[in-house]
């Protein structure tokens, strides 16, 4: 990830954004689906998840804390 330019990261960062609110989209509408599905609804949740983390990652590469 080191090697990565910050073009890369942002357009790895704007994909997984996307991925993270596809599964929101996905996780609604399985709920909504009588009867539930609890096992496909916690691998989802998981992946989105993973997701949420590997964004805070890149956020935290491409905007670091900078103490004053």
């Amino acid at each position: 990830m080191i090697d990565e330019t910050q073009e890369e990261l942002k357009a790895r960062l704007a994909m997984l954004r996307t991925e993270h609110r596809d599964l929101d989209d996905v996780i609604a509408t399985l709920a909504e689906k009588a009867p539930l599905d609890q096992i496909q609804m916690q691998r989802l949740k998981k992946r989105k998840l993973l997701l949420k983390d590997q964004i805070s990652k890149l956020e935290n590469i491409l905007l670091p804390d900078i103490i004053a």
